[in-house]
């Protein structure tokens, strides 16, 4: 079994090959729907939890439109910032539910999907993933600090090595957890609040 500071050298290794998709990838001419879960797969494939799995399935982009995540095709073809939402929507699709997904994204799809007058939605994409670099060092250092403060837990137990160090990868991971629970919150309150924003304009 590996140690767990075997397992954070393998985290940070995983965490160096994520890369974003860059919106220069994205193909300048419409897309239809084969084509585009067949990039999606392509370029998120190190994101995959197991080989087999599927970034985007035709069924889930079917979905995303009938839950208003997505705005119609364009006779059945997919613009540009059709696949930058559905790469918003890849992560966040684990995180919140469609609702959610839904209120956050509405503004968006408002004033950004398609209108050449105000900002466009591949400026905003850009500005949010020019953070990504400083996060992820910021993120990695938070992963390194829980593994070590996870160290201290059950030393003073008299535990069989294995043992011990089980208990403090659980640990580990529990604080992981709870920091993840904590935010969900965080994002859950601030959507909240974005319905409520809405209730009160439709009401005046």
């Amino acid at each position: 079994m590996k140690t767990n500071d075997e397992r954070m050298q393998d985290i940070l290794e995983h965490l160096k090959s994520l890369q974003h998709i860059k919106p220069e990838t994205i193909p300048n001419i419409d897309l239809y729907m084969d084509q585009v879960t067949t990039f999606m797969d392509e370029h998120l494939k190190d994101t995959k939890r197991y080989p087999n799995d599927k970034v985007l399935t035709k069924t889930m982009i079917n979905n995303y439109a009938k839950n208003n995540l997505l705005p119609a095709p364009n006779k059945k073809k997919y613009t540009r910032e059709h696949i930058l939402l559905l790469i918003f929507i890849y992560y966040f699709k684990n995180l919140l539910s469609f609702h959610d997904i839904e209120q956050l994204f509405k503004p968006i799809t408002d004033k950004h999907f398609n209108t050449p007058e105000d900002l466009p939605l591949e400026e905003i994409y850009k500005e949010i993933f020019s953070q990504e670099e400083s996060e992820l060092s910021r993120i990695k250092e938070d992963i390194m600090d829980k593994l070590e403060k996870s160290k201290t837990a059950f030393t003073d137990k008299n535990l069989d090595p294995e043992d011990q160090e089980y208990l403090q990868l659980f640990t580990w991971i529990c604080g992981l957890s709870f920091d993840v629970y904590l935010k969900k919150q965080v994002i859950e309150q601030l959507i909240d609040g974005l319905s409520e924003t809405d209730s009160m304009k439709k009401k005046k």
